[in-house]
């Protein structure tokens, strides 16, 4: 049966006796609003964990003073159903007050993965990530965290502070969850309308004419991304925030195309900001 904690001293307690029992847990952290995407990171867990721990927060720390914090969608009700139908044992819901109390001053920074791509055009916004990202982790103590390959520079970002903390929690990144139409499922593909809708799948589009491109032989970054920029361009509401291929070691623009790089794009349709990505073997 699915049990929900909404206190951090609780879920410690509860973490305590599953550490004493032996058995391992798997961690899937949200910000609430789930779709089919969470859900396969959850039904992972449920094959490579003995308990698995959803946390939904909607983190403060990552949203910037204009970004959508406030209209972020909220359904808790629907979210508890949806993490009950794959059998998640866990639902760690902690309020902001418990999280950041009065007073607050400790932040955990990655530097230079978090400095280009969504970084570059929302300051402070990783800093949030690893911030809660690290209190969950001690809150929780995983053996396993789930993310979604959909947020690249995140999963690149957390399992680089794993790493350099040594943390000892093995991070899985699994694979974008797609629409039929390809649109990576997102919780803010809600606030697209119809037409807006329609538009969006022009970031499935170019990186599927981009891969084409590498795959005949392209090697040269600025004419990927030409190609990338003229499929965008031909949707009306399209405003591109970034296209960049960047090494998926540094996260930095590559001179040329070789190795392992990351074809990553930011969008704003309308008013939603999408963000889409694939990674190439070269």
């Amino acid at each position: 049966m699915l049990k929900t904690v909404d206190s951090i001293s609780r879920m410690q307690t509860f973490v305590k006796i599953l550490k004493k029992e032996g058995r391992t847990i798997g961690l899937v952290p949200t910000m609430g609003a789930l779709h089919e995407g969470h859900l396969s990171l959850m039904r992972a867990a449920k094959t490579h964990t003995d308990v698995v721990v959803v946390s939904i927060f909607v983190n403060p720390l990552q949203f910037g003073p204009s970004e959508d914090f406030g209209k972020y969608p909220r359904d808790f009700a629907r979210d508890e159903e949806m993490a009950s139908r794959v059998g998640v044992d866990v639902i760690f819901c902690p309020k902001a007050e418990e999280m950041y109390p009065a007073g607050y001053s400790t932040y955990v920074n990655v530097e230079g993965l978090t400095e280009g791509l969504c970084g570059a055009s929302r300051p402070g916004h990783f800093k949030g990530v690893t911030t809660v990202v690290t209190k969950l982790f001690s809150i929780v103590k995983p053996d396993i965290a789930y993310f979604g390959q959909k947020d690249a520079q995140q999963a690149f970002v957390i399992r680089r502070m794993v790493e350099n903390l040594n943390m000892g929690i093995d991070i899985k990144v699994l694979p974008t969850i797609r629409e039929k139409d390809g649109l990576a499922i997102s919780s803010r593909n809600v606030f697209l309308s119809k037409e807006e809708r329609r538009e969006a799948t022009a970031l499935y589009v170019s990186l599927k004419k981009a891969e084409s491109a590498v795959r005949g032989g392209e090697r040269e970054p600025r004419a990927v991304i030409a190609a990338i920029e003229e499929v965008i361009r031909e949707c009306p509401s399209a405003e591109i925030d970034y296209i960049s291929i960047v090494d998926t070691q540094s996260l930095k623009d590559v001179t040329v195309i070789a190795g392992e790089v990351l074809i990553a794009l930011a969008v704003t349709i309308g008013h939603t900001r999408l963000i889409d990505n694939t990674i190439m073997k070269v």
